[in-house]
């Protein structure tokens, strides 16, 4: 098999594209814990809309929270 050179996603580098190594696509094990960590700390994260399910969820904690309170002084809530 033939093996390549790509660009290391982490520091934009020469990386080999091969079973060689084990880092792939990463030029190494620092720029691969580097990639890691972004992700924990959540600097990179997949958006997604919520959906009616998630909304409702999050009304109903917050309703929660409030203990209880009468309607007239809760805020306004998306019907």
């Amino acid at each position: 098999m033939t093996s390549r050179i790509v660009r290391c996603p982490s520091c934009g580098g020469d990386s080999i594209f091969a079973p060689s190594n084990s880092h792939r696509p990463f030029c190494s094990q620092r720029c691969r814990e580097h990639d890691l960590g972004a992700w924990a700390s959540e600097s990179f994260r997949v958006e997604v809309a919520p959906n009616e399910q998630d909304i409702q969820d999050l009304i109903d904690l917050t309703d929660q929270a409030e203990g209880g309170l009468p309607a007239s002084t809760k805020p306004d809530r998306l019907n």
